[in-house]
Formats: structure tokens, C-alpha cells, sequence
């Protein structure tokens, strides 16, 4: 095989968006095959679109088909492990889109489904391809910052409109979309959290549903994180503040790290922090010489989506080793459904041992109480026009 006969399903933003990409040439040995949309406007957009490709209006006709070898899953995050799971069993490869589900229960099938079907399985983390954050874990990695005494993000640049809510029937409801921010806009963040600093011990929450919006579900969340190792995290995000902060800072024994702009600073002790605490007897206060530090870097952003296309294609065709495995989808899921958890039993969520089956059944709750009637005004989905290169 020389080339990945690709297929999307889920003709919307996202798969809009990889079908431009890959029709382009921008993922070399990947040809796009197949596209299949339960709506028939989105199916007869992709005929106009996209010449030569066969279109389908059901999944199970295109995994039949003989046309792939592998597909990608654009559609929402409830039918992630449902179709992912259905796309194994005929052979295919698969990449889901974030997030890797909507509840951990289901993401353990679809990953004891990826792992006896042994075909590549990728996610959708495109933001692990942005050098500022493999710099970061990197030096994590090497030690260059010593034991790390305290985590602090504030993403709050996620600002969306009513407008935005009222746009999609499946939008900001427990029923369909599962959540809030924490589902759709944060799922980037929480993997790139865990990706550089592995995974919290335990996890209390305060979230506020519908505080900024028409929604029933979470649009502002602080979160606390505590590690085995003594290790703090503060977590928080909200979609309703405008024009919002993406500012994570890393207090560790070297120093502080602060990471804004897709830049980051470094202000470096001489020492460790540690090691000065137990030398210097001179003075009852003390001071640490620092350095400010400019930590050279590429802040482009990396290739994003079509870096994680190439890595997947050469996965499949080369054996190349995957950047975002779809298995570790199931780590960013679990520390956002511990937030929900705690939110909704106002108690510590033990991370390391986490109820999934607790969690689904309080989930299935919020869906069977809700009142929540959802208006949409104009469905909108972005046209290959708007995305092709030139834009």
C-alpha cells in the first residue's frame, strides 16, 4: 500500500475542514475516498465540493464499501466510540476527532475495540503538534525545572456568542453534546495538560451552568487539582469573558515558567529553590537570584490538524510512531468528567480510581431532569471556501 484511502464522516466545520486539507495535497499518500452525512444538504454540498468522491448517507454502507482503509470521525462526540468501535470491526484505522467520547465508560469499548482490532488509532490533538508545548514537556521531561510545586491555567479566550450556542440543535445540551466548554472548547487543554504533567491524584470543581448563556450546561469552571506527590493545579476557562486570558504559569524548584503569546519566559534561579532553602542559614529572609529568560522556541503553532493527518498516514503506511495515540483520548476525557463530577456531587473526584459507571448514571440524570428547551435560530457550517489555503 502506497497511499491511505481516507474516508470522513461528518461533512461539518472539522470534516469540512480535513476534507479541504487533504483535496489540497497538504497530507501527501492520503486520498480522500469517501465522505458520508446523515443530511442530505450536507451530501449534495460534497458532490458539488468534491468531485470523484463517493458519498454515503450512512456509515455502515462506507465501512462496507472496499473503498478505505481507514476513516475519520467528525460528527458528535456522543457517536466517537459507537462509530470508531463499527469501524474496527471491518478494519479499518481510525482517527477520531476531540473529544475522544463524552464519558469515560464509552472510550474504555472504543479503546478494548482499537486494541483487539491492533489497526492505528489516533485523536484528534492537533495542539500537541505546537512546539511551545513539546518544549514544555521536554524540559519536564529532562528535569530542567526540578520537581514542579504549582500548575495555574487561565484559558479564557474562548468567548462564543449566544449566537454561537443557537446555532446547532445538538449545541450546549446534556443530551447531545454532553457539556460545555469542558466537552468542546477544552479538550486541547486538558490532554495538553496531562501530556505535560501527567494525571491529577484527585480533583474538586466549582463550574456554573448557563451563567453567561441560554445553555444548560457548564460555561464557567474553576477546577483544583492535587498530585500524589504534593503537586497543585489550578484549572480555569470559561466561554463568557471577552478578550479573555491563555496564560499558563508552572511554579517549580528552578523557578516560574510563563507560558502566553506562544512564547515562553523562564525566570530561572541560579539554584534550586530547594537546595537554596537548605543552604542559606545566613538570613532569616533570603532572596534567589533569578534570570529572565526568553526560552528560544518555534512559536508558529506547528501543523496542527495536517501534522496529525501526516503522523497518522505514516503511521499507517510507515510504522512511524503516533503523536496523539487515540488510546490516551480516555486521559483528557477522565479529568474533564472529574470536574463534571465534582461539580455535581459538590465532593472531591478521585481521579486515579474514577467511578465511571457512577458518573454515567449522574449523567443520564441531567439528560432525564433537564427542562431545557433548546431554540435553534440558523444552523451554520463552514463552506471549502472559506477554509482553503488562501484564507
Amino acid at each position: 500500500m502506497d497511499k491511505v484511502r481516507i474516508g470522513i464522516i461528518g461533512l461539518g466545520n472539522m470534516g469540512t475542514s480535513h476534507a479541504v486539507h487533504i483535496t489540497e495535497g497538504k497530507v501527501p499518500r492520503m486520498e480522500l475516498a469517501a465522505i458520508c452525512d446523515i443530511a442530505e444538504a450536507r451530501r449534495t454540498y460534497a458532490e458539488e465540493h468534491f468531485p470523484g468522491v463517493k458519498v454515503f448517507d450512512n456509515a455502515t454502507d462506507m465501512y462496507k464499501s472496499g473503498l478505505l482503509d481507514a476513516v475519520i470521525i467528525a460528527v458528535p462526540h456522543y457517536s466517537h466510540p459507537p462509530l470508531a468501535i463499527e469501524a474496527f470491526s471491518y478494519g479499518l484505522h481510525v482517527m477520531t476527532e476531540k473529544p475522544a467520547g463524552v464519558y469515560t465508560k464509552q472510550v474504555l469499548e472504543m479503546n478494548e475495540a482499537a486494541k483487539k482490532s491492533g489497526k492505528v488509532f489516533g485523536i484528534m490533538y492537533n495542539q500537541r503538534t505546537n512546539p511551545v508545548y513539546q518544549k514544555i514537556r521536554s524540559m519536564i521531561q529532562r528535569g530542567d525545572l526540578g520537581e514542579i510545586k504549582r500548575i495555574t491555567w487561565i484559558i479564557t479566550n474562548w468567548y462564543r456568542k449566544q449566537s454561537y450556542h443557537d446555532s446547532s440543535a445538538w449545541r450546549s445540551t446534556w443530551k447531545d453534546e454532553g457539556g460545555g466548554t469542558l466537552i468542546n472548547q477544552n479538550p486541547h487543554q486538558l490532554d495538553l495538560w496531562q501530556w505535560m504533567f501527567g494525571m491529577p491524584e484527585k480533583i474538586m470543581s466549582f463550574c456554573s451552568f448557563g451563567r453567561f448563556y441560554n445553555i444548560e450546561v457548564e460555561d464557567d469552571v474553576t477546577a483544583y487539582m492535587q498530585y500524589k506527590n504534593g503537586t497543585t493545579g489550578v484549572y480555569i476557562t470559561s466561554t463568557g469573558e471577552t478578550p479573555g486570558t491563555n496564560r499558563l504559569e508552572i511554579a517549580c524548584d528552578m523557578g516560574q515558567l510563563i507560558i502566553e503569546d506562544n512564547k515562553i519566559k523562564f525566570k530561572r534561579n541560579i539554584m534550586s529553590e530547594r537546595e537554596y532553602n537548605r543552604t542559606d542559614t545566613d538570613s532569616i529572609f533570603g532572596s534567589l537570584e533569578y534570570w529572565n529568560c526568553d526560552i528560544p522556541v518555534d512559536s508558529s503553532g506547528g501543523e496542527q490538524h495536517v501534522g496529525i493527518l501526516k503522523n497518522f498516514t505514516a503511521a499507517i503506511l510507515d510504522g512511524e510512531k503516533l503523536l496523539a495515540p487515540g488510546y490516551e483520548g480516555i486521559n483528557g476525557l477522565t479529568i474533564s468528567n472529574a470536574i463534571h463530577y465534582s461539580a455535581f456531587t459538590n465532593k472531591w473526584a478521585d481521579v486515579t480510581n474514577f467511578p465511571h459507571d457512577e458518573f454515567y448514571e449522574l449523567l443520564q440524570e441531567k439528560i432525564k431532569n433537564s427542562t431545557f428547551k433548546k431554540e435553534v435560530k440558523e444552523q451554520k457550517t463552514l463552506d471549502a471556501d472559506s477554509m482553503s489555503s488562501t484564507h
